[in-house]
């Protein structure tokens, strides 16, 4: 029988806040993995589909990029979020035209993301027709014969936007982009945008290639790994094993982050004895609690002082030889950072001389050093000149193409990496579209299109009337929810491929398609029989995913058929492209891919070994750069950080434990001591104290932002609760997207032009006041 979603909504004031954990995983882990399963799949489902996740011969994890350990798979070779992803995609729950006829979309807008996502799968293609108040179901030739007349109707392909979520297949993403180029625009939005575009701009400028260069072994074999602006217990819990190991292997570990995080305290891992009955395995040996945006002043004044340590003792702690062979702009860099103040930088930082020679001495001792980080560094306007500091400590001690040591940018969805691989990018080279244009006797556009930020604007200013979004919650996933929102009102169309129901299906174009496909855990048959798709992790690793689940209605499609049905209906049955054998068998699709993407030569054959494949990485393989220089180049930059002004508070928005980027699996931050609710901000017992306001309050949160016109804007988000918690002074956190209206749309990161979700000005207000 298909089950309901649940009828209640959240109820905030049933919030309540204890104290926060000081351990990740445990039995609680284990307790409520089973528990979701249960409720959303049943015990035989739920014991039938977890046995197969992330194996050999099983389905791809649709949540993180983690890479598994390659030679083995554990048993239950999947985490606590994992488990909740394949539970909420696995679900038993549908949505049909019925559910559709009873809700019009008036309503759906006043429901939380929590309540719409867990109404479960979705089971029909849906059609919302200008001027409509409630979704009607449509069949899939009438849904491409619309999508193809809008946009053939558009003045020119630049009119369209195409979003692409990281949970896209190779396979799918590589036609998608094929489509797009063949229409003859290269406006292809990508959540990486919004994540790690930071890590990708840094790493290209300085190494030449914009992917992180290390493994699993090479953590596990590391003696240091710094990890910064990065929560692995709840974003990719997984990464915790390898710590596990690492530390076993003898590494310190140093967590650098403006909040304690439970999983870089202690991890017990729930497959070991240890984990269970004992206390588990301290991870991080020393935690620099780093105020908001103060990683550029911390890596700076690194830099000062190994530099120093080297004047002390000549060629001790500068890989000299590294340095004068493979790298360029080391006097610049030098001269930039003797000449850092300290003193400064332990403002800007909130640490202490004694955390910052200590760490110091951490990095001259150590032979092989690994620097982790996320989206606490890239979503700073200085992203990416941060992520460029901590490339230099690392090159200038040599810590570049050997075992053990290099950058570790850990990705976010189960296949951002793979997209971008795929040629999701606005600004692909020509020489991908070169390529491209050999293999299907297209001629791909050359003008750059536009970014995440730029679509919005686009749309917002009526240069783009068309958006299509290939997965994901874009109107959750992006800044300035008014102006997202109000970005796709003004558009004709916009289409949503999807499994559920999410806050993008209730802010619509004129006229508004939902189109329902299959999961990373669904049985995918074509003409050729049952098919399999790839994925890339955060390692370069290149896998395959089998789903074995038979769908949860015939209306479905994959991804790849989808995209196939669409060209066909909008570049016709006589382009080039050979849609339909596309379609039929995935193979064609790799065998495609081989020649045109640089690293995938004998696609099928290699992607099938147990463990697939890795993809070249210069600097790691042969300490080759591919960058302007033709070597690794130090940079040198202005130093940046965020003082904050009297009476207001820097805030950075970040997950709960229980949710995965834009999805809510529950109401529970368990490791943050909070159950039944999510509107809370995080704030020191000084700044609550200095502001007048006492633990528990109800506040306004108002953020404050003066646009290129000297103008000051104010957005707002009402009745939070104040939570007394351990993080910086001067600095708050909240949980997004329920605070992505205050981030403006404008504030971005230079050269990456990334939202800055981790700086944002803010004032708290008492609740109603305004």
């Amino acid at each position: 029988m298909t089950r309901k979603g649940p009828e209640r909504d959240i109820d905030e004031s049933e919030l309540v806040v204890t104290h926060s954990k000081d351990h990740a995983a445990g039995v609680p882990a284990v307790l409520v993995s089973l528990q979701r399963g249960l409720e959303q799949m049943g015990a035989v489902r739920t014991a039938r589909t977890l046995a197969r996740l992330n194996q050999r011969h099983g389905f791809d994890c649709p949540g993180c990029a983690w890479p598994e350990t390659p030679g083995h798979r554990k048993p239950a070779e999947f985490c606590e979020n994992g488990a909740k992803a394949v539970a909420e995609e696995a679900t038993l729950r549908r949505v049909g035209p019925e559910f559709f006829a009873e809700h019009s979309v008036a309503e759906l807008a006043e429901k939380t993301d929590y309540w719409l996502g867990q109404q479960g799968r979705l089971a029909h293609p849906m059609v919302l027709r200008e001027g409509a108040t409630h979704y009607a179901p449509i069949e899939w030739d009438e849904a491409y014969r619309l999508i193809a007349d809008h946009l053939r109707a558009l003045p020119g392909p630049d009119g369209a936007v195409f979003y692409t979520s990281g949970r896209t297949s190779n396979e799918a993403a590589f036609l998608y982009q094929l489509m797009i180029r063949s229409f003859g625009t290269n406006n292809l939005p990508d959540c990486s945008n919004m994540c790690h575009e930071s890590s990708g701009s840094a790493l290209t400028e300085s190494i030449g290639i914009g992917k992180g260069s290390v493994t699993v072994p090479d953590l596990e074999y590391a003696d240091l790994i710094l990890i910064a602006g990065q929560n692995p217990g709840t974003n990719h819990p997984r990464m915790l094993s390898t710590l596990e190991k690492a530390k076993g292997n003898g590494a310190k570990i140093i967590a650098v982050n403006p909040l304690p995080e439970a999983g870089l305290r202690r991890f017990k891992d729930p497959q070991k004895v240890g984990g269970v009955i004992g206390r588990g395995v301290d991870i991080a040996d020393e935690f620099l609690q780093i105020r908001l945006g103060g990683d550029m002043a911390l890596f700076q004044g690194l830099g000062r002082l190994l530099l120093e340590a080297d004047d002390a003792d000549p060629g001790s702690v500068v890989d000299r030889a590294f340095v004068e062979q493979h790298c360029a702009g080391f006097a610049e860099y030098e001269k930039n950072v003797r000449a850092v103040d300290l003193d400064v930088v332990l403002e800007a930082t909130g640490l202490t001389m004694t955390q910052l020679r200590e760490t110091a001495d951490a990095m001259a001792r150590s032979e092989r050093t690994i620097a982790c980080w996320a989206m606490g560094l890239t979503q700073q306007t200085h992203g990416v000149a941060t992520i460029q500091e901590i490339t230099n400590l690392l090159l200038m001690r040599g810590m570049m193409g050997k075992p053990g040591a290099g950058v570790c940018p850990v990705r976010g969805h189960s296949n951002v990496q793979g997209d971008r691989t795929m040629g999701i990018w606005e600004k692909m080279p020509d020489s991908f579209l070169d390529a491209l244009d050999r293999e299907f006797s297209i001629v791909s556009p050359r003008k750059h299109g536009w970014d995440t930020v730029a679509a919005i604007r686009g749309m917002r200013d009526g240069k783009g009337s068309v958006f299509m979004a290939m997965g994901g919650n874009f109107i959750r996933a992006t800044p300035d929810t008014e102006a997202t929102e109000a970005a796709l009102r003004s558009c004709a169309l916009t289409v949503q491929v999807s499994t559920k129901l999410n806050r993008s299906h209730v802010a619509t174009g004129r006229t508004a398609l939902i189109l329902p496909t299959l999961g990373r855990t669904d049985k995918d048959i074509q003409a050729s029989g049952k098919q399999m798709v790839s994925v890339e992790d955060s390692m370069s690793m290149v896998h395959l995913s089998r789903g074995n689940l038979t769908p949860v209605s015939d209306q479905l499609r994959s991804e790849v058929a989808m995209v196939c049905e669409l060209a066909e209906h909008l570049l016709g049955a006589d382009h080039s492209v050979p849609w339909a054998q596309f379609k039929g068998d995935y193979d064609r699709i790799r065998d495609s891919i081989s020649r045109v993407v640089p690293g995938c030569e004998n696609y099928n054959e290699r992607v099938r070994r147990p463990d697939g494949f890795q993809l070249p990485h210069p600097p790691r393989d042969r300490r080759e750069f591919p960058t302007s220089t033709g070597k690794a180049n130090f940079t040198a930059s202005p130093l940046q950080w965020l003082p904050t002004p009297p009476g207001r508070l820097i805030l950075q928005t970040l997950r709960s434990h229980d949710q995965y980027n834009t999805t809510i699996y529950g109401l529970d931050d368990r490791y943050r001591g909070v159950k039944g609710g999510r509107k809370v901000i995080f704030v020191s017992a000084a700044d609550l104290a200095e502001l007048g306001i006492a633990d528990g309050a109800a506040v306004d949160i108002v953020s404050e932002w003066t646009g290129a016109d000297g103008v000051l804007q104010e957005r707002r988000v009402r009745d939070f609760r104040a939570v007394q918690y351990s993080t910086p002074k001067g600095n708050a956190a909240a949980y997004y997207p329920e605070t992505n209206p205050l981030i403006p749309l404008d504030h971005v990161a230079a050269k990456s032009n990334t939202p800055v979700s981790k700086a944002v000005l803010v004032r708290l207000e008492p609740a109603g006041a305004h």
